[in-house]
C-alpha cells in the first residue's frame, strides 16, 4: 500500500485542482449574458436562417465506423512490426481482434447503413441484378410485349 501512496496523493491533488478551478471560474468570471450568447450557435453569431435539416443518424454511423476502423489500423501497425516475435498466439489474438471489428462492419454493409444520399437514389432507379429491393421497376421488355399486342 505504501508504494501506491504517491499515486493516490497525486490523484487527490488533481481532483482538488480541477474542483478549485471550476469554483474559481464561476466566482471570478464576469457574468454578462445577452441574447446572442444564449443562442445555441457557435461564437455568439445570430443565425440569419434556420438550418435546412438535422444530420441523419446514418451520418453518425458512418463516422463511428470509420473511427473504429482507424483504431483498428493503429493497432495493426505495431502488430506488423513484431509479428514474427509473437508467433501463433499473436496471430490468433490479432485475428480475433480484426474479426471482432470487421463482423459489425460487415453487418452495417449488409443492412445498407452506408447506402444513403444520391447514390442510393440512383441505385434504386437502375434495373438489373444490382438492385436489392422489392419495389416495382421499369422493365423495357414489358413495353415491347404491349406494343406487339
Amino acid at each position: 500500500m505504501a508504494d501506491y501512496l504517491p499515486i493516490l496523493v497525486m490523484a487527490g491533488l488533481v481532483v482538488a485542482f480541477v474542483m478549485l478551478s471550476f469554483i474559481a471560474s464561476q466566482l471570478l468570471a464576469p457574468q454578462r449574458p445577452n441574447s446572442a450568447k444564449q443562442t445555441p450557435y457557435e461564437c455568439g453569431i445570430v443565425p440569419e436562417e434556420e438550418p435546412a435539416e438535422r444530420f441523419p443518424v446514418k451520418f453518425y454511423l458512418v463516422a463511428m465506423s470509420f473511427i473504429v476502423l482507424d483504431v483498428e489500423i493503429v493497432f495493426l501497425y505495431p502488430f506488423a512490426v513484431v509479428f514474427r516475435g509473437l508467433g501463433a498466439f499473436g496471430l490468433f489474438a490479432m485475428a480475433t481482434f480484426v474479426l471482432t471489428l470487421l463482423v459489425p462492419f460487415a453487418y452495417l454493409l449488409s443492412v445498407g447503413a452506408l447506402e444513403w444520399g444520391p447514390v442510393k437514389d440512383v441505385l434504386q432507379r437502375l434495373p438489373g441484378p444490382l438492385l436489392r429491393t422489392g419495389d416495382a421497376m421499369y422493365d423495357p421488355s414489358a413495353e415491347k410485349t404491349e406494343e406487339a399486342a
